[in-house]
């Protein structure tokens, strides 16, 4: 089993190296090999994506990624910026639906912002198609208007476009998922406005004939929105598109108290995955060992379970994230009185000892 190590940028490398502490203890025949990305790549080789790792993430069996990203490359050529190196591993390797579960665990309904009544239990799935939509489509660019309020002035474009093929194989993979959780698929949309999500709309529904004993609604984004701190229990697995997932996910992730609790899988047709926290890369608290790493050992349970076939290791990794929190230990982004403080390491540490400790007892 292969995997391609790939921390990149701010605290990325800090989160990254507690989730390969947990995956050593596991004592599994992993072969891990790690590789610059994003902005540490562009400083080591002019790129942020540069070839080598290219190469190792297409030949591995799942990538565990960190982050990308820091302040001082905003000024650099869109190409060149941290970000493209995510961009470019969805689109070479095809990774086109990105699974992103928001689950409150019981110990943490203190940290989310809602009233506990209404987080309490929460576990719903936003599956998000990942390689088109407005952040692939062409043509994309800068311009003269020759129409418009303001012929004459600058502007710039993008293009939202989605292809039946892509509609139709994320929607199969929202529904195959929901048929192994509560059977309902809410499908996110702006077809009131849009023209391409009412053919999403449309191709959706049709989908959808192939699974009768699924539950289909479809509703507007807005609406989604507000109805995720409203009453987020009600939902199921949420498909939706590129733009969409981006934003609604994050803010599911703060109806579980922090971003740093939800990790996340993209995977493509022959289920090779790319696992990462939901978060950024974080550059004010990088170095600080603060960062909660708790995403990214959960983005490795979804590694060893949907990629590499070891659904017990990972089931080993929940359990024992579950069992750290039940101690009372927190980082700062989830820390409240009556809880201990811990730092990245050792959280990280911790994980690693609940393991060890089921191992031992098995």
């Amino acid at each position: 089993m292969k995997i391609a190590i790939l921390p990149g940028d701010g605290i990325g490398t800090e989160i990254v190296a507690e989730a390969v502490k947990v995956l050593k203890v596991l004592d599994l025949p992993f072969e891990l090999e790690s590789a610059l990305v994003g902005g540490a790549a562009y400083e080591a080789h002019g790129h942020p994506l540069p070839e080598s790792t290219l190469n190792l993430a297409k030949s591995a069996d799942a990538i565990l990624f960190g982050a990308v990203g820091d302040w001082k490359y905003d000024k650099l050529d869109r190409p060149l910026r941290p970000e493209q190196a995510i961009l470019g591993l969805r689109k070479h390797l095809g990774l086109f639906a990105n699974f992103r579960p928001a689950i409150c665990y019981e110990q943490l309904v203190g940290a989310s912002s809602l009233k506990p009544e209404i987080i309490s239990g929460l576990d719903i799935l936003i599956i998000r198609e990942l390689t088109g939509d407005i952040y692939f489509g062409q043509p994309r660019g800068r311009r003269v208007a020759t129409d418009g309020h303001f012929p004459g002035a600058e502007e710039a474009f993008d293009t939202m476009r989605y292809s039946k093929p892509e509609i139709e194989r994320i929607a199969h993979v929202a529904f195959q998922a929901a048929r192994k959780r509560n059977r309902k698929v809410t499908s996110v949309d702006k077809a009131n406005v849009l023209e391409t999500f009412q053919f999403w709309k449309d191709v959706v529904t049709e989908v959808h004939a192939q699974y009768p004993d699924v539950e289909l609604e479809h509703m507007y984004v807005d609406n989604a929105a507000m109805q995720l701190v409203r009453a987020p229990k009600k939902f199921d697995v949420v498909v939706t598109g590129n733009m969409f997932g981006d934003i609604l996910s994050d803010e599911a992730s703060m109806l579980t108290g922090s971003i740093g609790m939800l990790p996340s899988a993209s995977l493509n047709a022959k289920n090779q995955g790319l696992y990462e926290p939901s978060h950024g890369s974080a550059p004010d608290i990088a170095g600080k060992n603060i960062a909660n790493p708790l995403a990214t050992i959960l983005s490795a349970a979804m590694m060893l379970r949907f990629s590499l076939n070891q659904a017990q290791a990972a089931d080993r990794i929940e359990s024992a994230v579950q069992s750290v929190l039940a101690s009372g230990l927190r980082t700062a982004d989830i820390w409240s009185e009556g809880t201990t403080k811990v730092s990245t390491v050792q959280m990280g540490d911790a994980v690693v000892a609940a393991i060890t400790k089921t191992i031992t007892k098995g």
